[in-house]
């Protein structure tokens, strides 16, 4: 049997007198004892010239406890020393300085159970190194959740659990679980001074347990039994508890993709992101109305990513969460990936399958605000550790929900090493940033007297600005070729522009004021559309001042607003051509593009989280049509080089007719970086043909038509150009050319220019 020397839990000598250890034992029975490691396992005590070396361990409900050596054969009994079940033993002093043995075993007997043998948790030494304290307290341990949480782990031969939490303001910290009848005397943790974190080293503990950490407040009052901020694991809601989980049972097969992707330049390359709730894209009615698992929505939803040529899917939050009504939104388990639809490994499974299929996968991530959930975050160890304690700062007025104190290194390091953790194990290739208007803003949705000024008076959130910042950089600087997507709603400046120029360093930016004009535009009656046509033209005074999205998100479809199709005015025709025109402008204007589930073909009511789309609404012509034109308007976009080249400065825009009001049609060129590579759009905003429209285009040649959204196949009525036309040498709209089109009611053209 090997020995050490005696560490943290071995002092080399201990002369307390009785009334010290009576007073320990008591602060254990009581559940208050800061450091059981001064109580518990080995210990030298000398009674006068004689040293004796002393195991102590805590078995409530023990009747009998013996020791067992590997070197020895028979147990060592132990005794009572004290009636609420802690027991002493003699260990055997070895020469020379006093020594311990690294690891030990005690038998326990328990009324009418088998007697069970277990290593004693107080006999390992601390496994947390100064180093990694020092960085955690700086706020840069970006790899944290390697070290904090449950870990499976080996130490001096023995398997067992590694568990680590930061509580600073905690006079104890407990693991409990059923391993311990969620008695929080048994497992104390081993506080690590002045950094606030507690660790243990749980022997025998094994992947799969069920565990919390039981806090008792340095203010006082009852126990706190809160989840593991660092679970990889939780229990199925309602039930809260965190699990014991390795993420190294996948064996990943996406090399190639990772490889391609850091290579990959992604603003001038086509992106179509598929929004998907994975609890209502699609759900098993013949059982239970039951949802479908991680491995089944690959193996559906990635052939139809294919035939309908998304680039991306962004998944609304899958990080766990107690209510699912939040969508995922209101977070908890930062760490874990929901247990809703399968195990960690299932979810890797998942985004690996998707990444063989040439597909990425992007993540909502919620880092403004967390909810309430007396298991959460929330006054975690008695004390606003997460959150600011002034309402004003900490509480979220919309939501309810609570607001991180960026200005804590510790927080800031538990958001950022958790965006890592989803590049890192995960393979996760962007994450679409919740709500980042109120991160930025000390006023956001406050009226006066509601928030606390900045240290220069001013409404903006320095520490959450500069957590956004610090937050890009080290991503990009570990995972090269990943996004990050700001939803931001208003006009703070450069939110996509580096960070070494002055930006919040964001890849993208959702361009909510894009989604709002033209959404409210087409919400008109074509008779008076004619009046707001500034709504089509305003965006492109901004549209190359931040790396746009254009998004038609989720959040366009519910608390009443209507399906994407039921916003179109007219009768069931117009709706649909309304639609046809809607998604072909789309994909004409620059910037990137996002749809959410069931727009793509027309989702009749409104999303409702607890149940499937209506995939049965496919059985109609004008709903297949609307699928069918969506799939060959992605097929467009990526296979054209001027729809997604230069998606962000004036090369790749330039208007023919903006100012067509009477007509209500808009035409513009798109450029490919090669600026003899273009694309004529002409739309039509009325549900009256236009017979004999003129339009100005820069070079003589045959202009094919590549698209018309009016096209029988979609559902339209066939009107169109017989497959391309001739320039003219007649001047016009400023070109020394020009097109003579037939353009459809309600519809899109788009013309291909084929050189001589």
């Amino acid at each position: 049997m090997s020995v050490t020397k005696p560490s943290a839990g071995t002092p080399p000598a201990e002369t307390k007198p009785v009334s010290e250890l009576e007073r320990d034992i008591a602060l254990l029975l009581r559940a208050e004892n800061r450091d059981p490691f001064r109580l518990l396992g080995p210990h030298i005590v000398e009674d006068g010239e004689e040293k004796r070396l002393v195991a102590r361990a805590f078995f409530p409900k023990a009747t009998q406890v013996s020791l067992l050596l590997e070197d020895r054969t028979e147990p060592i009994p132990a005794r009572r020393i004290s009636p609420e079940g802690l027991f002493e033993a003699d260990l055997p002093l070895y020469p020379h300085l006093p020594m311990a043995p690294d690891h030990y075993r005690w038998r326990v007997m328990e009324e009418g159970q088998p007697s069970r043998e277990v290593y004693d948790t107080y006999a390992f030494p601390p496994l947390l190194s100064d180093f990694d304290l020092y960085l955690m307290g700086e706020g840069t341990h970006y790899q944290k959740y390697e070290k904090m949480g449950a870990h499976p782990a080996v130490v001096n031969g023995i398997a067992g659990v590694q568990f680590g939490v930061w509580a600073p303001n905690a006079m104890r910290v407990s693991v409990v679980g059923d391993f311990n009848q969620w008695d929080g005397r048994v497992n104390s943790m081993r506080n690590r001074g002045p950094s606030g974190v507690w660790e243990l080293f749980v022997p025998g503990l094994a992947e799969g347990a069920v565990y919390k950490y039981e806090i008792r407040p340095m203010s006082g009052g009852p126990p706190l039994l809160k989840s593991d901020p660092y679970g990889f694991r939780s229990e199925l809601r309602p039930k809260t508890g965190s699990i014991v989980a390795r993420l190294d049972h996948h064996q990943w097969n996406d090399s190639g993709w990772i490889e391609w992707r850091s290579r990959n330049d992604w603003l001038s390359s086509p992106i179509s992101i598929y929004e998907v709730h994975l609890g209502s894209w699609r759900r098993v009615m013949e059982d239970g109305d039951r949802w479908l698992t991680y491995s089944e929505l690959a193996d559906q939803l990635i052939p139809y990513l294919k035939r309908m040529g998304y680039t991306h899917v962004e998944l609304m939050p899958v990080m766990e969460h107690p209510f699912d009504g939040s969508w995922g939104y209101q977070t908890l388990g930062y760490f874990a990936a929901t247990s809703r639809f399968g195990k960690p490994e299932d979810f890797m499974a998942f985004v690996d399958r998707f990444h063989q299929a040439g597909i990425g996968v992007i993540l909502d991530w919620t880092p403004a605000h967390f909810p309430s959930d007396g298991h959460g975050l929330g006054e975690f160890d008695g004390t606003h550790l997460y959150e600011h304690a002034d309402p004003r700062q900490g509480r979220h007025p919309d939501w309810g929900t609570l607001v991180f104190n960026y200005g804590r290194n510790e927080v800031q390091n538990f958001l950022i090493s958790n965006a890592v953790f989803w590049l890192d194990k995960y393979h996760i290739d962007g994450l679409r940033v919740d709500a980042v208007a109120s991160m930025l803003y000390l006023d956001y949705s406050r009226r006066e007297g509601e928030w606390i000024p900045n240290e220069f008076g001013g409404r903006e959130n320095l520490a959450a600005i500069a957590f956004i910042k610090r937050l890009n950089e080290v991503v990009y600087a570990r995972h090269p070729g990943v996004l990050t997507i700001a939803e931001e709603s208003t006009s703070w400046p450069m939110v996509s522009r580096p960070t070494y120029l002055g930006g919040l360093g964001f890849s993208l930016k959702w361009n909510m004021g894009w989604m709002n004009d033209t959404l409210s535009y087409f919400a008109v009656d074509p008779v008076y559309r004619k009046y707001h046509h500034n709504r089509m033209t305003f965006s492109m005074l901004y549209a190359f001042t931040e790396n746009f999205v254009l998004p038609l998100s989720h959040d366009e479809v519910v608390h009443g607003k209507s399906s994407l199709i039921n916003k179109m005015p007219g009768d069931l025709w117009q709706q649909f051509a309304n639609m046809r025109l809607f998604n072909g402008y789309l994909t004409a204007h620059p910037g990137k593009k996002l749809m959410f589930m069931g727009g793509e073909f027309g989702q009749r009511t409104e999303w409702n989280a607890e149940s499937s789309l209506e995939w049965h609404l496919l059985e109609y012509e004008s709903h297949r049509g609307l699928q069918t034109l969506a799939a060959d308007l992605n097929a467009i976009y990526r296979n054209e080089p001027s729809l997604h080249q230069v998606d962000f400065d004036w090369h790749g825009f330039e208007w023919i007719d903006c100012t067509d009001a009477d007509s209500s049609v808009l035409s513009f060129l798109r450029r490919a970086k090669d600026q003899g590579d273009f694309i004529v759009v002409v739309a039509n905003f009325t549900p009256v043909q236009r017979e004999t429209h003129r339009v100005g285009v820069p070079e003589p040649g045959f202009y094919r038509e590549i698209m018309n959204t009016d096209a029988e196949k979609y559902g339209g009525t066939n009107v169109g150009n017989l497959g391309g036309v001739h320039a003219e040498a007649i001047a016009w709209n400023n070109h020394p050319y020009s097109i003579q089109l037939r353009i459809p009611a309600l519809g899109v053209l788009y013309f291909k220019h084929e050189r001589w």
